[in-house]
Protein backbone atom coordinates (compact mmCIF):
# COMPACT_ATOMS: atom_id res chain seq x y z
CA UNK A 1 0.00 0.00 0.00
CA UNK A 2 1.11 3.55 -0.66
CA UNK A 3 -0.10 7.11 -0.38
CA UNK A 4 0.27 9.96 -2.82
CA UNK A 5 2.16 13.13 -1.92
CA UNK A 6 1.38 15.98 -4.30
CA UNK A 7 3.46 19.09 -4.92
CA UNK A 8 2.59 22.35 -6.64
CA UNK A 9 6.03 23.02 -8.09
CA UNK A 10 9.30 21.37 -9.09
CA UNK A 11 11.06 22.87 -6.05
CA UNK A 12 8.44 21.48 -3.66
CA UNK A 13 8.74 18.09 -5.35
CA UNK A 14 12.53 18.16 -4.87
CA UNK A 15 12.10 18.93 -1.17
CA UNK A 16 9.71 16.00 -0.78
CA UNK A 17 12.24 13.69 -2.47
CA UNK A 18 14.86 14.53 0.16
CA UNK A 19 12.70 12.96 2.89
CA UNK A 20 13.20 9.39 1.73
CA UNK A 21 14.86 7.01 -0.69
CA UNK A 22 13.72 7.23 -4.30
CA UNK A 23 14.25 5.09 -7.35
CA UNK A 24 17.34 6.97 -8.52
CA UNK A 25 18.90 6.45 -5.05
CA UNK A 26 18.53 2.68 -4.98
CA UNK A 27 21.48 1.80 -7.22
CA UNK A 28 23.76 4.10 -5.20
CA UNK A 29 22.92 2.18 -2.03
CA UNK A 30 24.07 -1.03 -3.73
CA UNK A 31 27.22 0.63 -5.06
CA UNK A 32 26.28 0.13 -8.72
CA UNK A 33 25.26 3.63 -9.74
CA UNK A 34 27.38 5.32 -12.43
CA UNK A 35 26.17 8.70 -11.16
CA UNK A 36 26.92 8.76 -7.40
CA UNK A 37 28.39 6.58 -4.65
CA UNK A 38 26.63 5.31 -1.55
CA UNK A 39 28.70 7.77 0.50
CA UNK A 40 27.59 10.68 -1.72
CA UNK A 41 23.99 9.61 -1.15
CA UNK A 42 24.54 9.34 2.61
CA UNK A 43 25.99 12.86 2.70
CA UNK A 44 22.97 14.17 0.80
CA UNK A 45 20.35 12.40 2.89
CA UNK A 46 21.97 13.49 6.16
CA UNK A 47 22.08 17.12 5.05
CA UNK A 48 25.87 17.33 4.81
CA UNK A 49 25.90 17.91 1.05
CA UNK A 50 23.51 19.34 -1.49
CA UNK A 51 22.77 17.13 -4.49
CA UNK A 52 24.59 18.22 -7.63
CA UNK A 53 22.39 20.36 -9.86
CA UNK A 54 22.53 18.69 -13.27
CA UNK A 55 19.27 20.14 -14.60
CA UNK A 56 21.06 22.34 -17.15
CA UNK A 57 23.19 19.56 -18.62
CA UNK A 58 22.32 18.98 -22.27
CA UNK A 59 21.62 15.25 -21.89
CA UNK A 60 19.43 15.82 -18.83
CA UNK A 61 17.42 18.54 -20.57
CA UNK A 62 16.95 16.31 -23.62
CA UNK A 63 15.75 13.45 -21.42
CA UNK A 64 13.24 15.69 -19.67
CA UNK A 65 11.91 17.14 -22.92
CA UNK A 66 11.63 13.65 -24.44
CA UNK A 67 9.49 12.26 -21.61
CA UNK A 68 6.09 13.30 -23.00
CA UNK A 69 6.77 12.24 -26.62
CA UNK A 70 8.08 8.85 -25.46
CA UNK A 71 5.02 8.37 -23.25
CA UNK A 72 2.69 9.31 -26.10
CA UNK A 73 4.42 6.94 -28.52
CA UNK A 74 4.29 4.11 -25.98
CA UNK A 75 0.54 4.55 -25.57
CA UNK A 76 0.03 4.56 -29.34
CA UNK A 77 1.93 1.27 -29.51
CA UNK A 78 0.17 -0.23 -26.47
CA UNK A 79 -3.54 0.69 -26.54
CA UNK A 80 -4.21 -2.22 -24.18
CA UNK A 81 -3.24 0.08 -21.31
CA UNK A 82 -4.46 3.28 -19.69
CA UNK A 83 -1.75 5.57 -18.30
CA UNK A 84 -1.79 8.11 -15.46
CA UNK A 85 1.04 10.56 -14.82
CA UNK A 86 1.55 13.47 -12.44
CA UNK A 87 4.97 15.09 -12.82
CA UNK A 88 5.14 16.38 -9.24
CA UNK A 89 3.63 13.41 -7.39
CA UNK A 90 5.59 11.09 -5.10
CA UNK A 91 4.27 7.71 -4.03
CA UNK A 92 5.21 6.78 -0.45
CA UNK A 93 4.98 3.25 0.92
CA UNK A 94 2.69 3.31 3.98
CA UNK A 95 4.50 0.52 5.86
CA UNK A 96 7.97 1.90 5.17
CA UNK A 97 7.48 5.65 4.56
CA UNK A 98 11.15 6.23 3.71
CA UNK A 99 10.61 4.25 0.50
CA UNK A 100 9.42 6.56 -2.27
CA UNK A 101 8.75 6.49 -5.99
CA UNK A 102 8.41 9.20 -8.64
CA UNK A 103 6.92 7.43 -11.63
CA UNK A 104 6.96 8.30 -15.32
CA UNK A 105 3.58 6.62 -15.51
CA UNK A 106 1.12 4.25 -13.83
CA UNK A 107 -0.36 1.67 -16.18
CA UNK A 108 -3.68 -0.13 -15.94
CA UNK A 109 -4.26 -3.13 -18.21
CA UNK A 110 -7.75 -2.52 -19.55
CA UNK A 111 -8.75 -6.17 -19.96
CA UNK A 112 -7.66 -7.36 -16.51
CA UNK A 113 -7.23 -4.30 -14.28
CA UNK A 114 -3.65 -5.31 -13.50
CA UNK A 115 -1.49 -2.37 -12.43
CA UNK A 116 2.00 -1.66 -13.66
CA UNK A 117 4.77 0.88 -13.98
CA UNK A 118 5.89 2.79 -17.05
CA UNK A 119 9.46 4.10 -17.08
CA UNK A 120 11.01 6.11 -19.92
CA UNK A 121 14.74 6.51 -20.60
CA UNK A 122 16.90 8.28 -23.16
CA UNK A 123 20.58 7.49 -23.50
CA UNK A 124 23.50 8.07 -25.84
CA UNK A 125 25.48 4.94 -26.61
CA UNK A 126 29.18 5.82 -26.59
CA UNK A 127 30.76 2.38 -27.08
CA UNK A 128 30.11 -1.35 -27.41
CA UNK A 129 30.14 -1.88 -23.66
CA UNK A 130 27.26 0.55 -23.19
CA UNK A 131 25.34 -1.09 -26.01
CA UNK A 132 25.81 -4.51 -24.43
CA UNK A 133 24.17 -3.21 -21.27
CA UNK A 134 20.93 -2.83 -23.26
CA UNK A 135 21.08 -6.12 -25.18
CA UNK A 136 18.17 -8.24 -24.01
CA UNK A 137 18.02 -6.56 -20.63
CA UNK A 138 17.71 -3.25 -18.80
CA UNK A 139 21.04 -1.86 -17.49
CA UNK A 140 21.40 -2.95 -13.87
CA UNK A 141 21.15 0.55 -12.37
CA UNK A 142 17.85 1.22 -14.19
CA UNK A 143 16.60 -2.26 -13.33
CA UNK A 144 17.18 -1.52 -9.62
CA UNK A 145 15.25 1.73 -10.00
CA UNK A 146 12.30 -0.26 -11.33
CA UNK A 147 12.61 -2.74 -8.46
CA UNK A 148 12.23 0.18 -6.06
CA UNK A 149 9.01 1.19 -7.77
CA UNK A 150 7.60 -2.34 -7.54
CA UNK A 151 8.41 -2.45 -3.82
CA UNK A 152 6.78 0.90 -3.11
CA UNK A 153 3.62 0.34 -5.14
CA UNK A 154 2.98 -3.38 -4.98
CA UNK A 155 2.22 -3.27 -8.71
CA UNK A 156 2.39 -6.30 -10.99
CA UNK A 157 4.75 -5.42 -13.86
CA UNK A 158 7.12 -2.91 -15.45
CA UNK A 159 7.40 -1.57 -18.99
CA UNK A 160 10.58 0.39 -19.69
CA UNK A 161 10.80 2.23 -22.99
CA UNK A 162 14.23 3.48 -24.04
CA UNK A 163 15.37 5.71 -26.86
CA UNK A 164 18.96 4.86 -27.77
CA UNK A 165 21.09 7.36 -29.69
CA UNK A 166 24.50 6.42 -31.09
CA UNK A 167 27.52 8.69 -30.73
CA UNK A 168 29.15 7.36 -33.92
CA UNK A 169 26.00 7.84 -36.05
CA UNK A 170 23.76 10.74 -35.03
CA UNK A 171 21.19 9.72 -37.65
CA UNK A 172 20.65 6.37 -35.95
CA UNK A 173 18.13 6.02 -33.14
CA UNK A 174 16.38 2.97 -31.74
CA UNK A 175 13.27 2.60 -29.59
CA UNK A 176 13.38 -0.48 -27.36
CA UNK A 177 10.79 -1.87 -24.96
CA UNK A 178 11.58 -4.06 -21.96
CA UNK A 179 8.98 -5.88 -19.86
CA UNK A 180 9.20 -7.91 -16.67
CA UNK A 181 6.82 -8.98 -13.93
CA UNK A 182 6.88 -8.75 -10.18
CA UNK A 183 7.11 -12.53 -9.93
CA UNK A 184 10.25 -12.60 -12.08
CA UNK A 185 11.95 -9.98 -9.91
CA UNK A 186 10.78 -11.02 -6.43
CA UNK A 187 14.14 -12.29 -5.15
CA UNK A 188 15.94 -9.17 -6.40
CA UNK A 189 13.29 -7.03 -4.72
CA UNK A 190 13.87 -8.80 -1.40
CA UNK A 191 17.62 -8.21 -1.67
CA UNK A 192 17.18 -4.52 -2.47
CA UNK A 193 14.68 -4.02 0.34
CA UNK A 194 17.04 -5.57 2.87
CA UNK A 195 19.92 -3.29 1.80
CA UNK A 196 17.72 -0.17 1.81
CA UNK A 197 16.35 -0.95 5.28
CA UNK A 198 19.90 -1.25 6.67
CA UNK A 199 20.97 1.96 4.91
CA UNK A 200 17.99 3.91 6.26
CA UNK A 201 18.07 2.63 9.83
CA UNK A 202 21.82 2.41 10.42
CA UNK A 203 23.32 4.99 8.09
CA UNK A 204 20.60 7.63 7.98
CA UNK A 205 18.71 7.38 11.27
CA UNK A 206 21.76 6.47 13.40
CA UNK A 207 24.16 8.59 11.33
CA UNK A 208 26.75 5.86 10.79
CA UNK A 209 28.82 6.60 7.69
CA UNK A 210 28.71 3.64 5.29
CA UNK A 211 31.80 2.05 3.84
CA UNK A 212 32.42 3.11 0.27
CA UNK A 213 31.15 0.63 -2.33
CA UNK A 214 32.45 1.05 -5.87
CA UNK A 215 31.05 -0.62 -9.00
CA UNK A 216 32.96 -3.63 -10.26
CA UNK A 217 35.35 -2.84 -13.11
Amino acid sequence: MFKRISAKSHDEWLENRKKGIGGSDAAAILGISPFKTNVDLWLEKTGQKEPDDISNEEKVKYGHDAEDPLRTLFMLDHPEYELFHDEFMILQNTTYPFMQASLDGELTEIATGRKGIYEGKTTEIMNKRMLNEWNGQVPIYYYVQCLQYLIVTGYDFVWLRAELKFAWDMNRKEIRDYYFTREEAINDMKYLFKKELIFWKKNIMEGVKPGLILPAI
